[in-house]
C-alpha cells in the first residue's frame, strides 16, 4: 500500500472506536466536529495523521481511528431492507466459491451488502449481475457502489429474476428474496454445469420448498446450516459470553447444478 494511503486526507471515511468499544463510521470535514456519549472530537485535526492513531475527546476518552475495511463501510449502510450479516457472509463466499474473475447472478439486491461484497471479491476481472424489483433500491445502490469505486464490476437490473435472465454459463447464483424457489429454474438456466446456488430464508418452512425445487430441478449436493455467532467478554478472572448473541438470522442453503435431465 502507498504510504500516502495510510494517511488521512478531508473527504476520508474513517471508523472511530471508542474508550468504550463503541463503533462509528465518520466523514472527515473541515469545520465538523463528530459527537457521541464519550465527548467530540473535531475531524478536520484528523487530516494529515496516520490511521491507527489515538485522538482523545474533550472529555479525555481516548479514539483510535482506523481505516475502514469493506465491512466496516457496509455494515453503515442505510437499511432500507433486512441485511446479510458478516457470519453468513462468511459462510456463502467459502461456500459458493467466489473470488477474483467470477461471474455471479444475484437476486434480491436490497440495501446492497451482499452486492458489495461480491463486487470486492470477483475484483479485477469477474462480474455481478444483481436483479431487483424495486427501482429505488437499485438507484441507492448504484450510489454506495460508485462511493466505494465499484461500479464497474456490478450490472444492476431492474427485474424478476423468477421469469428469467439473460446471462448464462455464471459461476454462482446468491438468493435473497422472499420465494427462493421460484427463482430455481431460471438459476439453472443461468449457471454453468456443477455451479453453486446459495439461497438465504429466515423461515423453515421457506428451506422445506427450497429444497424440494432444487431437488426436482437436478441440483444435487444439497446442505442447509444456519450460522450463530456469540462474543466473548475477555477480562482476566472474568472471561464469559456475552449474555446477548448474534442468534438466528438466516438459514442458508446450498446446492450445484448437475448434468442430470
Amino acid at each position: 500500500m502507498a504510504q500516502d494511503e495510510n494517511i488521512i486526507k478531508d473527504a476520508d471515511r474513517v471508523l472511530i472506536v471508542t474508550e468504550k468499544r463503541k463503533r462509528y463510521l465518520v466523514q472527515v470535514k473541515a469545520g465538523k466536529k463528530f459527537h457521541c456519549s464519550e465527548g467530540f472530537i473535531d475531524t478536520s485535526k484528523l487530516v494529515g495523521k496516520p490511521y491507527g492513531c489515538v485522538v482523545v475527546s474533550n472529555t479525555g476518552s481516548r479514539w483510535n481511528i482506523f481505516k475502514p475495511t469493506i465491512v466496516d463501510r457496509v455494515l453503515f449502510f442505510p437499511r432500507t431492507t433486512q441485511i446479510v450479516y458478516p457470519k453468513d457472509l462468511g459462510y456463502i463466499i467459502l461456500a459458493s466459491g467466489i473470488g477474483p474473475g467470477s461471474t455471479v447472478l444475484e437476486a434480491g439486491t436490497g440495501t446492497g451488502v451482499l452486492t458489495t461484497m461480491l463486487a470486492h471479491l470477483v475484483r479485477p476481472t469477474g462480474k455481478v449481475y444483481s436483479y431487483d424489483v424495486k427501482a429505488d433500491y437499485l438507484e441507492g445502490v448504484a450510489v454506495r457502489l460508485r462511493q466505494l469505486a465499484l461500479s464497474e464490476y456490478v450490472e444492476l437490473k431492474q427485474g424478476d429474476v423468477s421469469q428469467g435472465v439473460t446471462e448464462r454459463n455464471l459461476d454462482a447464483a446468491v438468493i435473497d428474496v422472499p420465494e427462493p424457489w421460484t427463482v430455481v429454474e431460471a438459476c439453472r438456466e443461468a449457471l454453468k454445469p456443477s455451479g453453486v446456488w446459495v439461497s438465504l430464508s429466515p423461515t423453515v418452512e421457506q428451506v422445506v420448498q427450497t429444497f424440494e425445487a432444487l431437488e426436482n430441478s437436478g441440483f444435487g449436493d444439497l446442505s442447509c446450516v444456519e450460522i450463530l455467532m456469540r462474543n466473548i467478554r475477555v477480562k482476566r478472572g472474568m472471561t464469559r459470553p456475552e449474555f446477548i448473541m448474534r442468534g438466528h438470522t438466516a438459514y442458508i442453503v446450498t446446492a450445484r447444478k448437475t448434468m442430470s435431465d
